[in-house]
């Protein structure tokens, strides 16, 4: 009935308004730190420069904790949950596409060293110049790697430790942060994503 700008909106207009009755209408629906959200898809989505696919992961994530956050509340007539549908459809599929770039990326390291290997002509005291710089790359792509799948790992701990905790007190004493129905979803998300990741590797 009031409201900063009067429908129908444009993103823009939306997440302004967001942003205009946060205090005084959603800080009390929703958790107060995604104001942060409204502000990072305010900033990447309400102008004209383009943004790389890390950006766009971002900007997917973030679509998703707001949307499931007003879950809470209500799937406002079935709306809600096609929209959280779609976003998260993206976000795997960027997920696959910037998974499948990472194994090509590994492929090729991979034969890079097939190659050194078959080439001993090369080990003369000018060409070794290069291999520092070579095997730092190496290195840090498997600190990525280990990275990704140390971070799945920790994720699956944090979950089950919070649905074991929900369903039996006297199990676990470890305070979860987040909620059941967040631990669910992630699960749900999480599984998505292993099934990913053991596929590229599989590949």
């Amino acid at each position: 009935q009031i409201v900063y700008l009067k429908p129908p909106w444009t993103l823009a207009n939306l997440l302004k308004c967001y942003k205009k009755h946060w205090m005084a209408v959603f800080d009390y629906v929703v958790p107060r730190g995604l104001l942060s959200t409204i502000e990072c898809l305010h900033k990447h989505l309400c102008t004209s420069k383009p943004v790389d696919s890390s950006t766009v992961r971002i900007l997917l994530q973030e679509s998703k904790k707001l949307l499931h956050a007003f879950s809470s509340r209500s799937d406002y007539n079935g709306v809600l949950p096609q929209a959280y549908a779609e976003v998260n459809k993206l976000y795997q599929t960027l997920t696959e596409q910037d998974l499948s770039e990472d194994i090509m990326v590994l492929s090729e390291n991979a034969v890079c060293e097939k190659m050194e290997a078959m080439t001993p002509n090369l080990q003369n005291s000018e060409e070794k110049k290069l291999h520092p710089s070579f095997h730092v790359a190496r290195e840090n792509r498997h600190q990525e790697i280990w990275s990704v799948l140390e971070g799945v790992w920790n994720t699956i701990n944090l979950y089950s430790i919070e649905i074991f905790q929900k369903l039996d007190p006297n199990t676990v004493t470890v305070t979860a942060k987040s909620s059941f129905e967040e631990a669910f979803l992630g699960l749900q998300k999480l599984l998505a994503a292993v099934n990913d990741i053991r596929e590229g590797i599989s590949r």
